[in-house]
């Protein structure tokens, strides 16, 4: 229910309505029109002065001046706040004081205890201010760094009208008296009063306050000064150091310097340091020009480190160093190559040079250590114009000499000065004070003087290889199609195969691993040490060149092919020259292996096998140099080495090794022997050949063994067990391809051994041998129970070439082939039996025989073959029956076990009837047999 209205009354005097004018008032807000964010940005572009006075305008202003972020922000532009030690302080500050309120509150409630007095206890908890202390700014000075305390702030002289906005706090009872212009407070402390600043949150608006009571008025007389010679600085300090360490101050205060005109001022001071910088130089550079290292040099390299680093007195060094200037008087590049013959290098030459490089720059860091203090880099400056200037152009010159004249050289002199360059830079002397870094720094520098040239090196180094080898290979089949290549018998002699490759690999792991090198070797005590494989490897071709030829002399070719660009000795079919004694265990190794490999001089050569191993060596070594420090070249110098290794297998194994057997295979192929021109020795002519080249063929597998073993895997340029690498597939490529080739042989060697077998028992067996009387010659009452010639012809014609596969093949590739031969050789004997007429007296040289096959077969050591042989002199028993014993004939022919199942009784009646007396004892063999003329069965 509303209220009821008034009645409107007329007339009289009207009523003052005080609401209604209470309503009209209008509110005024005081507020600040600007943002707070727009404040805080123009308070940002005030003096320290300005930003006093307008601190005491209201209590909101005066917190946005005090804001600690504002004046944090001015020491960070001054390089002397640290955040990380201002939150350790921070919170060690905190820490103190929960640590200070809990030890207060526990004494207190002790003392209520004490008093038995609850009330009391409360009151005195909590009474105002009862556990807290005053909090006064703490304006005394300590470095976090260094510890150095200072007793009060120190405070300028102020001008008259002038004031620096800040209140001053005395920790003292009395107050100081300003001190005169011309001498500050401390002057001292005032060299340091930066470097002195502490990182403390809530105390940055004092910190910054200190610097700029000790720094500002220096900073406002420099302004004001016409010259900067007539500047307060150099009339306070006239050490030159100090002047150094205050205009190094002062440079770092104008940078806090915000307000309008900061170009202006900034650029003012700058010229004065200028000036100043340009002053110590000068005599900086008197004391170079007098060599005055402990005066003159050491003082004022000091100072301008002082002033703004000591990069203008490092400059001023390195410019001016000796080692620089005269850097021709270190060597000459072009001393390395040789002016008869650019193929040959004289890298004694650059290690001369580099040596001479070494000792100049140990004494320049000497120099370097008395100068300078150890703050300052200046090795690696110079170490880095050392390099750019010297070495750089040392190396450049050398290289694009040889580059347009002779590959071969140019792949030696890049791996041998580098090689030389990394153990150069071993022998530099670090400074005082340094780390890993400057050795970090020396592997960088000669990283980049060969960057320029690392790619060509990896190609043109697997171009000259392959050339190399290319020539090697064609220039031995060459030689070999320009002579007879007919094939000449071949004596067998009594060779340990197994022994002399064994002899000769031992040589190989010695000598061929270690070539010798062709450089002077350092001497221990020199800085470069001992021998490196890649200096070894530089030049070792030299020693290649008179290895083949002492190799070569054995031989009956009238030579052999020469290496690219080497001198080879020749010896002549129509003279007999002397030939000279190999100077080297393995030329001796080599040359007495060659001459018990005549017989297959037309299919490998040994001495190319050899050759190309070398090659690939000295290539190997040469690229290795470059794997040496890590993440520069060792990624691409440990691929050059698996492709040099890859180019050896392919063209020792596709040109060289699958070419001789195949064309041992077809010599076998077309073996026939009633064609040969020699019966008078045992062997057939193109399978000794054929595993002499077996033997050979392992002998270069097991060298490539031990060099992939020792190149490759021993020096980590490759991981053998990594199954997809390159290497490790084309390397059993190599020994499956040789496999292949050797089955392939030894099956068709298989076939021309018994045919020479079966040749050997038609043409040598005589008819009286196992049926005397045959031809009506007087028959010898002796008999006669040794074997006879066939046979013994036979074994030693299948022994011969058994044996030479010992050694040569692994155990199961030999088993398989001793047993296809023992199982041919049964077969060939069962037909050569079936030729034969056998007497009774004639049966016991046919057991002889059969004795001495089964002694034969029992070397070989072969049960399963040994039954075959059992079963074979078995059987030569029922020729030795009598005719009248035809019923125990009958009997032996009949019995299955007694030839363990190796002969049917079928088959045992057809050898039976090749008894001289068949005929006569026929029908009473069969009657035992089978019951002819029975009349019950």
């Amino acid at each position: 229910m509303s209220a009821p209205k008034k009645a409107q009354m007329t007339g009289g005097v009207p009523r003052i309505d005080l609401l209604e004018r209470l309503r009209e008032t209008q509110i005024v807000d005081y507020k600040p029109v600007l943002p707070a964010e727009i404040l805080s940005l123009i308070l940002e572009h005030l003096t320290v002065l300005d930003l006093v006075h307008c601190a005491r305008v209201s209590k909101r202003m005066r917190e946005m001046v005090y804001d600690d972020t504002r004046w944090v922000r001015r020491l960070q532009l001054m390089g002397c706040w640290n955040e990380a030690a201002a939150r350790t302080a921070a919170e060690e500050a905190r820490r103190k004081k929960v640590d200070s309120i809990n030890t207060t509150q526990e004494q207190q409630l002790k003392k209520a205890a004490a008093v038995n007095s609850s009330t009391s206890a409360r009151a005195i908890i909590e009474a105002p201010g009862g556990s807290r202390k005053p909090s006064i700014p703490h304006v005394s000075v300590t470095t976090a760094q260094q510890g150095t305390p200072i007793s009060r702030v120190d405070v300028v002289n102020r001008q008259e009208g002038e004031n620096d906005g800040f209140d001053f706090v005395a920790l003292s009872p009395s107050t100081p008296e300003p001190l005169p212009d011309h001498h500050p407070v401390d002057t001292l402390s005032t060299l340091e009063v930066i470097s002195t600043a502490r990182s403390l949150r809530g105390a940055a608006r004092q910190e910054y306050g200190r610097i700029h009571g000790a720094l500002n008025l220096y900073y406002k007389d420099a302004l004001r000064s016409k010259h900067p010679s007539n500047a307060r600085i150099f009339r306070v300090y006239r050490d030159p150091i100090q002047q150094a360490a205050m205009l190094s101050q002062l440079v770092k205060f104008a940078n806090s310097d915000l307000s309008l005109g900061w170009q202006a001022r900034e650029e003012k001071v700058l010229l004065m340091i200028s000036a100043f910088e340009d002053a110590v130089s000068h005599e900086f550079e008197e004391g170079l020009k007098l060599d005055d290292v402990d005066g003159r040099m050491k003082k004022y390299a000091h100072v301008l480190v002082t002033l703004n680093g000591g990069q203008r007195a490092v400059d001023l060094w390195i410019t001016d160093n000796p080692v620089i200037k005269d850097r021709a008087a270190l060597g000459d590049p072009m001393d390395c190559i040789s002016p008869n013959n650019q193929d040959h290098l004289f890298l004694e030459e650059a290690h001369a040079f580099l040596s001479h490089l070494s000792s100049a720059f140990n004494a320049q860091v000497a120099v370097i250590d008395r100068v300078f203090p150890a703050s300052v880099s200046v090795v690696i400056p110079y170490l880095q114009k050392l390099g750019n200037e010297v070495l750089a152009s040392y190396i450049d010159t050398l290289f694009v000499y040889l580059q347009g004249k002779s590959t071969e050289s140019y792949v030696r002199a890049i791996s041998g000065v580098y090689d030389q360059s990394l153990r150069f830079a071993k022998t530099l002397r670090p400074p005082q004070a340094s780390g890993d870094e400057f050795y970090e720094a020396v592997d960088k520098l000669v990283a980049d003087i060969f960057a320029p040239y690392a790619a060509t090196y990896f190609s043109e180094e697997l171009a000259f290889f392959k050339r190399r080898s290319e020539i090697e290979v064609s220039g031995w089949e060459r030689q070999l199609s320009q002579q007879d290549a007919s094939l000449e018998s071949m004596y067998m002699t009594n060779i340990n195969r197994q022994a002399d490759k064994r002899d000769f690999l031992s040589s190989f792991k010695k000598v061929v691993m270690m070539p010798v090198n062709v450089l002077p070797s350092f001497d221990i005590s020199s800085r470069f040490g001992g021998k490196s494989p890649a200096t070894r490897a530089t030049d070792n071709d030299d020693t290649l060149n008179a290895h083949q030829a002492q190799t070569s002399q054995g031989s009956s070719r009238p030579d052999t092919p020469n290496l690219p660009n080497g001198p080879m000795m020749l010896v002549s079919r129509s003279g007999t020259p002397i030939p000279e004694p190999p100077t080297t265990e393995l030329a001796a190794k080599a040359a007495i292996l060659k001459s018990k490999l005549e017989s297959i001089r037309t299919l490998f050569s040994l001495e190319v096998a050899l050759n190309l191993v070398h090659m690939a060596k000295s290539s190997i070594d040469r690229a290795a140099v470059f794997a040496r420090v890590k993440g520069i070249f060792d990624a691409d110098a440990r691929n050059e080495c698996e492709v040099i290794f890859i180019m050896l297998l392919k063209t020792l194994g596709d040109r060289h090794v699958k070419a001789g057997f195949d064309q041992a295979v077809t010599q076998l192929a077309n073996y026939n022997p009633r064609a040969a021109s020699d019966q008078s020795q045992p062997g057939v002519a193109p399978l000794v050949m054929f595993l002499e080249l077996v033997n050979v063929g392992d002998l270069i597998q097991q060298m490539l063994d031990v060099f992939y073993e020792q190149e490759l895997v021993a020096t980590k340029l490759t991981d053998r067990h990594d199954f997809l690498n390159p290497t490790v597939k084309e390397k059993k490529r190599f020994e499956q391809m040789l496999d292949e080739r050797v089955a392939a042989g030894l099956n068709k060697g298989i076939e021309v051994l018994m045919a020479e077998v079966e040749f050997v028992c038609a043409t040598t067996q005589n008819v009286e041998d196992f049926n005397p009387g045959a031809t009506g010659m007087v028959i010898n009452k002796i008999v006669d129970i040794t074997p006879s010639n066939t046979a013994i012809w036979v074994v030693e014609v299948v022994s011969a070439h058994t044996k030479m596969l010992v050694g040569s093949t692994d155990k199961n590739m030999l088993d398989v082939f001793n047993q296809e031969i023992g199982l041919r050789l049964f077969a060939t004997l069962c037909k050569h039996l079936k030729r034969q007429r056998i007497s009774v007296a004639g049966s016991v040289k046919l057991i002889s025989d059969m004795n001495h096959y089964f002694v034969f077969v029992q070397s070989l050591k072969n049960r399963d073959l040994l039954e075959y042989f059992k079963a074979l002199r078995e059987l030569a028993q029922i020729y030795l029956i009598d005719p009248s014993d035809a019923k125990e004939l009958a009997a032996i022919i009949a019995d299955a076990d007694r030839f363990h199942g190796i002969f049917r009784a079928e088959e045992v009646y057809e050898y039976a009837e090749r008894r001289a007396d068949w005929y006569q004892i026929k029908s009473r063999v069969e009657k035992a047999m089978y019951g002819i003329g029975c009349c019950m069965m």
